[in-house]
């Protein structure tokens, strides 16, 4: 058997893990790379193996590093079925659509504004694109054995990190292998922990935040200290977030502050149509998360969802203090664009990240101190507060991700370390070989083991 790594290696984007073995294919993720240029380039190229040579997919989760390049992987001849569990194809629905849509969106405002580089601009695929492609996606429930092709077996086990979220545990021509999937955080305010890992012969494990730990202040204390001061100048906090966990992540403690009195009760909009339809499929997968339906219900119910492009334009418009969550989570696109630049030069607002930002994206930009960032072919100076809440991060830091390999039922043959920028993946590959003394390599994009 042998597994190649087109994607998620010495970055967080793009992951696609390819297994062969007898003449067959089953690839494992089929992700979008993000970030920066050279990395988003990637999604243009031609793959490194026939598209129409893969006999399965299976996806660990929706998001769009994991799951968005399927619709162009069909277009490219894929024929075979996308197999997830059954709230990733919920997602999906939502997100593959969302994403197709919004190429589109920048491709054409990029032609219509005269900024593109190429003539006409194109998007990667439609929307039309995404919705063909749904029909190939099929759900297993957790826990549950598969064949995605005759011999495989593959079971899914909860990673905690959004609703749907998986690892996966393959079984194949004698070997095991199990790919954690982003897991997510033991004490996350809405969802469940992970599952304790499988026994495999090979493990391929994440390594988002590999080299650090997140802040040990309480996220909630944190939150409202921003809100409250921002609040004060009478202005508006703008909080780039992922339509899909974050979003919802961000409501809840948002609820939760406003109902303890710890912050006034400021007007919040979610201006992202995707984060409505994502925020009802809480109450269809509750045993993905903490919350009952009353709390999904609460979490809803103190804010104003904005659906419409002209509420969203009145959005950029406001004169006093309020709460504007709005995708994406890395202000890589979307409306949060516009509201970056309405909001971003004038000091009295604040700017609120919740989770990781990639090297390249814009949110990483302007968490690094930048003075200015390019949105739509100009500079936009920022002179907004910048706030980072690590606390509030979906992903599992350096410490979660050693006590969850740790749970190993017996040592791997190998370890791969992916999923991560080189630093944070080589300190947790590091920091498994000597706690574990497990052989572990940080594979680099292209790389090829035989197993």
């Amino acid at each position: 058997m042998r597994i190649r790594f087109f994607g998620g290696a010495g970055t967080v984007t793009g992951s696609k893990y390819l297994l062969e073995h007898e003449g067959r294919q089953l690839l494992v993720d089929c992700g979008l790379f993000q970030g920066l240029k050279e990395l988003r380039l990637r999604n243009w190229d031609a793959l490194p193996f026939p598209p129409g040579g893969i006999d399965a997919v299976v996806l660990t989760h929706a998001h769009l590093d994991h799951s968005g390049f399927v619709p162009r992987l069909l277009k490219l001849g894929y024929r075979g079925t996308v197999h997830c569990s059954p709230g990733t194809l919920d997602l999906c629905r939502l997100l593959l659509p969302d994403s197709g849509h919004l190429l589109e969106e920048e491709a054409e405002y990029a032609n219509r504004r005269g900024f593109a580089k190429h003539r006409p601009a194109l998007p990667l695929y439609t929307e039309q694109d995404a919705l063909d492609a749904l029909p190939r996606l099929k759900a297993h429930e957790f826990g549950t054995t598969f064949e995605p092709l005759p011999g495989v077996q593959v079971r899914l086990r909860r990673a905690g990190h959004i609703v749907g979220a998986a690892s996966v545990h393959v079984t194949w021509g004698g070997h095991t292998l199990l790919f954690s999937g982003d897991l997510g955080r033991s004490n996350d305010l809405v969802m469940l922990p992970p599952e304790p890992p499988e026994a495999a012969d090979t493990l391929v494990v994440e390594s988002t935040y590999g080299d650090r730990l997140h802040d040990e202040g309480d996220a909630l204390t944190q939150l409202a200290e921003v809100v409250n001061r921002t609040a004060a100048r009478g202005g508006v906090v703008v909080m780039p977030a992922f339509a899909v966990g974050r979003a919802q992540t961000l409501l809840w403690a948002l609820h939760r502050l406003q109902l303890k009195r710890r912050i006034p009760r400021l007007p919040v909009y979610v201006n992202s149509p995707m984060a409505t339809d994502a925020t009802t499929l809480y109450r269809r997968h509750r045993t993905d998360h903490r919350l009952d339906a009353a709390q999904c219900h609460a979490m809803c119910a103190g804010a104003t969802f904005v659906n419409s492009v002209e509420a969203s334009m009145q959005l950029n418009q406001l004169h006093h203090p309020a709460v504007i969550v709005s995708a994406s989570g890395m202000a890589t696109g979307g409306r949060v664009l516009h509201h970056l630049k309405a909001y971003a030069p004038d000091r009295r607002n604040t700017i609120l990240f919740a989770g990781y930002q990639a090297a390249g994206t814009r949110g990483a930009t302007i968490v690094g101190g930048a003075d200015a960032v390019k949105i739509h072919g100009a500079y936009v100076p920022i002179r907004a507060e910048v706030a980072n809440l690590d606390s509030l991060s979906a992903h599992a830091d350096r410490d979660e991700l050693l006590a969850w390999v740790a749970q190993m039922p017996r040592p791997p043959q190998r370890v791969f370390v992916t999923h991560g920028e080189p630093v944070a993946a080589d300190a947790l590959r590091h920091a498994i070989e000597e706690r574990h003394g497990w052989p572990a390599r940080a594979p680099d994009h292209g790389a090829t083991f035989e197993l």
